[in-house]
């Protein structure tokens, strides 16, 4: 009987082992006698042991933690700014040999930008965002660009003798274009205001008749300044700026050549239906031509042409005559204009000068 519970615990004890294997196996895995051995000798105990931690299960409540070692920051050793390390006769050149954005490194200046409070220092130049927003010009100090000058002298030519004054350059170069230039930090290189083109001529320049000077003068209307004799045409309305230098010269072309140009109904205009006076058409200067010949003497066989074309400034103080009478019908009455005919009246005719009584 002894021997028979011997053997069914050993069968048990086997098909426990065997159990625990099939639940623990993995294919392709070698799995040799010893190693069997050793897996059921370990397993019987496990299960052994944990039959009885089953039974006597202790509730851990207070947790405790093991020690963790302290993490030390170990602080790097920190450079020193690359402004406080430039020599001072350095190439700035080669610092800053462009336009870029502000970098408080590479200024050795003690700048400072910003709006403060009275009576407090504006902020430094580190961490500071006023300094970014602004255009510098680091780039274009004295020394640079006198080194871009003298690299660009191989480029240029030298400057003719002869243009040695205003008058010489406005006899050469009669027409004046006007551009502007602009440097600006921007997302695009173009400023709106360069494309503007501005063209200045003098009217004396121009080779005009007195009609075509005066059709001239109606189709430029207030571009033309009387005091200085300056046509001026500007142009903006075009986006790039060599097209508005192409519209300014096209107005100035068209402007003189329609000057020039003579109408049908234009030949059919009489001298009541002109805008102003014209003195060479009027009869002013018929009875200035007659009396100067007559008080000289000579005689007078001229027609209504060779009056037309008589030179006035043959006749003594003849051109401030003219001027007067001209000023007189044109302008309108005013003392001035009064004053300035009586003055030149006086002198045609060899008369005193008026005298204005205390």
């Amino acid at each position: 009987m002894y021997l028979i519970l011997c053997h069914k615990s050993v069968i048990l004890n086997k098909l426990i082992n065997m159990s625990l294997f099939i639940r623990n196996y993995k294919p392709g895995v070698a799995y040799n006698a010893q190693i069997l051995w050793r897996f059921n000798s370990t397993t019987a105990e496990t299960v052994k042991q944990g039959e009885d931690e089953e039974e006597f299960r202790v509730l851990d409540i207070l947790h405790k933690k093991g020690k963790l070692q302290k993490r030390v920051n170990r602080r790097a050793d920190i450079q020193p700014d690359r402004s406080e390390k430039m020599p001072t006769d350095q190439n700035w050149g080669n610092v800053w040999p462009g336009p870029r954005s502000f970098h408080p490194s590479s200024v050795p200046l003690p700048i400072r930008q910003g709006y403060v409070p009275k009576g407090q220092a504006p902020p430094g130049k580190k961490a500071n965002a006023e300094l970014m927003k602004i255009p510098n010009f680091l780039h274009l100090t004295p020394p640079v660009v006198k080194s871009q000058c003298e690299a660009l002298k191989k480029f240029c030519t030298s400057w003719p003798k002869l243009l040695n004054s205003e008058e010489a350059i406005e006899k050469n170069y009669p027409m004046e274009i006007i551009s502007s230039d602009y440097c600006h930090a921007s997302p695009t290189i173009r400023n709106p205001l360069a494309r503007i083109v501005t063209l200045r001529v003098k009217l004396s320049n121009l080779k005009l008749d007195s009609r075509a000077r005066d059709k001239f003068l109606r189709l430029v209307g207030d571009k033309y300044d009387e005091k200085t004799d300056l046509v001026t045409l500007t142009a903006d309305r075009c986006p790039v700026r060599k097209q508005n230098m192409d519209y300014v010269n096209y107005l100035l072309t068209a402007c003189y050549h329609e000057s020039w140009t003579v109408e049908d109904w234009e030949t059919d205009k009489s001298l009541e239906d002109m805008e102003y006076y014209d003195f060479d058409l009027n009869p002013s200067k018929k009875n200035l031509v007659n009396w100067y010949l007559m008080s000289n003497n000579e005689d007078n066989n001229l027609n209504d042409e060779q009056i037309k074309n008589f030179d006035v400034s043959k006749i003594p103080n003849g051109v401030e005559y003219k001027s007067a009478v001209s000023e007189l019908f044109n302008e309108g009455e005013s003392e001035l204009a009064l004053n300035k005919y009586d003055t030149s009246v006086r002198k045609l005719l060899g008369l005193p000068e008026k005298k204005i009584a205390n």
